[in-house]
């Protein structure tokens, strides 16, 4: 398992496990409305299929396709960064639980991206 520069080690597929599900408990704390019905489903959606990818990744047939699909975890990651900024413009009220989760989905996809330079 791969070991962070405290020496701690770490677990991508619990990580993007744990995000998908804060993501759903965040989403559900979101008052509904036709603004932010919209926004809600996106982040539901990119929010839980970073962890997803990651899992497919994870069992890739090959290095072509492990880069492949953590170039999905990239965009996904990047995606749900964005969502989460257009349902804080929706609902102000939720933004410091957002700020939580889109720094998050920030150290996320800084992982992914960093992770998908090094594969050749």
């Amino acid at each position: 398992m791969p070991q962070g520069s405290n020496g701690k080690k770490y677990d991508l597929i619990e990580r993007t496990a744990k995000f998908g599900e804060n993501v759903i408990k965040f989403c559900r704390k979101v008052p509904r409305g036709p603004i932010t019905d919209p926004l809600i489903n996106q982040l539901v959606r990119c929010g839980t299929s970073t962890g997803a990818n990651y899992c497919e990744a994870d069992d890739a047939e090959s290095k072509l396709d492990f880069k492949h699909k953590i170039g999905i975890c990239k965009k996904e990651s990047r995606e749900t960064k964005h969502f989460i900024r257009m349902i804080v413009v929706a609902e102000p009220s939720v933004r410091e639980e957002a700020a939580l989760l889109w720094q998050e989905a920030k150290e996320l996809n800084l992982i992914f991206n960093s992770i998908y330079k090094k594969v050749k």
